[in-house]
């Protein structure tokens, strides 16, 4: 017997050993279910047929009514084998602490940028405003593209324009309504 035979021998081994971990029950439905996964939580442990390691499951006598102390012990596998993988679950709660990490981060961006914005009218609007109250002449294009001077009433006008502006971004920024919150 050469070598590579041996090797290939141990190898086979090795893999039948996993098909020794099979479960083995009978469904709602009367059929029999195989499987490398324990059964769910609803199916009774009389209905187990075949555990893992070749270990049969012997049904329990139906006289026998499971007492406290029976109940208690059935509740700690029920959890065990509550179907939930716990590195998946590691990994799903990672991404949504991730998820909300960088929304968190985004909304705090775009309200530096929202404050940056009203700064910068708040510093046009004051400017404005004391070159509408100093009494020089202030000229602009108009719509034909002739230079002229802005009479009293646009003086006004522009004034409370600037004023309005003042009052809404000079002063402390509104509340946002957060979501969830009325």
């Amino acid at each position: 017997m050469n070598v590579f035979t041996l090797v290939l021998l141990c190898a086979s081994s090795l893999f039948s050993a996993n098909a020794l971990a099979q479960w083995q029950w009978v469904d709602a439905q009367g059929r029999k279910v195989f499987s490398d996964l324990p059964p769910p939580v609803e199916i009774p442990t009389e209905r187990i047929v075949k555990r893992p390691g070749g270990a049969k499951s012997a049904p329990a006598p139906a006289s026998q009514a499971p007492g406290p102390a029976a109940a208690s012990s059935s509740a700690a596998p029920v959890s065990r084998s509550s179907g939930v993988d716990p590195a998946l679950q590691a990994k799903k709660n990672a991404e949504e602490a991730e998820k909300t990490r960088r929304e968190q981060a985004e909304a705090d961006a775009q309200e530096k940028k929202l404050a940056q914005a009203r700064q910068e009218n708040c510093t046009r609007a004051k400017a404005a405003q004391t070159a509408l109250t100093d009494g020089r002449l202030i000229a602009h294009t108009n719509a034909n593209g002739e230079r002229v001077f802005m009479d009293d009433a646009a003086r006004s006008a522009e004034r409370q324009r600037a004023q309005s502006t003042i009052a809404s971004d000079c002063g402390p920024a509104p509340k946002a309504a957060q979501p969830g919150v009325q």
